[in-house]
């Protein structure tokens, strides 16, 4: 569904959770109520929990702090704003990473970013469902150009989940970690997730597009559907949740000077970092590499990014791809 403008005003003033009469909406936005209880039944496709009671009006149940541009700006850095070209903040899309994947190739250097308060086709990895309620997580994607190849950029994706850990634990006080190869978790259970997706010559030019999914306040009819362990940030701080406009612009300002430095760094400058945050070193795992199953137990990844599994003879492999199941302590 598309979000007409007299939704999005709607929108903005129940988005402090509290009650607003169809009087003052009506008197606010110069239409008549009737029209204003149409627009409000329009949301309904959106997911959006809302309650409507007779001489009180009308009131989201669960606040929400919707995108702003001009917020977001306002947090990020000089070097982040000499980075980006520009950023799309969308109401309803089927894809932030599909929508940078359309708009061609940007310039060396130079970044678009897209936000998006609803996705009806998030993905993550292997063209799993991303679940994309309303207004209440992070959708983000960035777009990037490479002089090198596809293949000059293995460890992309690891690096980029050493940016969320860092920008999480700073803003959050709370010790997330990362399942390989870009999971982020909190205590055994998903709190977010990187897609990043490459087109381009094997020796170059390379475009990248890195879609980043973060579970900020998820309701639990809407985290019934997923299909595994998950967490948001929101049951992990309480009250003290991060606001979501600040939580974008700081992992926007994380990622622009890595994905600026990767193509002289690579992963060597961020890999033992992000061994500091492996939450599966150690653990017993399965390794699934299209129908074939690899148990053994994790140790840790190479220099390169790759994941070592060592199995019951003793021998250790590693790994540059493949889904891997494990139970986290």
């Amino acid at each position: 569904m598309v979000l007409t403008t007299t939704q999005r005003k709607i929108l903005v003033a129940l988005s402090d959770g509290q009650f607003h009469s169809g009087s003052d909406l009506s008197e606010a936005l110069g239409i008549s109520r009737s029209a204003i209880c149409k627009q409000i039944n329009g949301l309904d496709g959106l997911g959006l929990k809302y309650s409507a009671i007779s001489g009180k009006g009308y009131r989201l149940l669960q606040p929400i702090e919707l995108l702003n541009e001009t917020t977001i700006r306002g947090h990020l850095s000089p070097l982040s704003v000499n980075y980006i070209s520009s950023i799309h903040c969308l109401d309803v899309i089927d894809s932030t990473n599909n929508y940078l994947l359309t708009q061609g190739q940007v310039q060396p250097a130079l970044s678009q970013i897209c936000l998006a308060e609803f996705q009806s086709a998030g993905r993550g990895r292997r063209g799993k469902q991303w679940v994309s309620p309303f207004g209440q997580n992070v959708y983000l994607s960035l777009s990037w150009q490479y002089f090198c190849g596809v293949t000059a950029l293995a460890g992309l994706s690891l690096g980029i989940g050493v940016c969320l850990v860092r920008v999480i634990r700073a803003l959050s006080g709370v010790e997330v970690g990362l399942k390989w190869p870009n999971d982020i978790f909190w205590q055994g259970k998903k709190l977010g997730g990187i897609l990043v997706e490459l087109s381009g010559d094997m020796e170059g030019p390379c475009a990248v597009v890195v879609g980043l999914g973060l579970n900020r306040a998820l309701s639990d009819d809407e985290g019934a559907t997923i299909d595994q362990e998950w967490v948001d940030l929101q049951r992990i701080l309480g009250e003290k949740n991060v606001p979501r406009n600040k939580l974008i612009a700081e992992l926007i300002n994380e990622l622009i000077p890595f994905m600026a430095a990767f193509e002289q760094e690579g992963i060597a400058a961020l890999i033992n970092e992000w061994r500091r945050y492996d939450c599966l070193v150690g653990q017993t795992a399965k390794l699934q590499l299209g129908h074939k199953v690899i148990s053994g137990t994790v140790s840790g990844v190479d220099d390169q990014g790759h994941l070592l599994l060592t199995q019951a003879n003793g021998e250790t492999q590693a790994y540059n791809s493949g889904e891997i199941s494990v139970d986290i302590a």
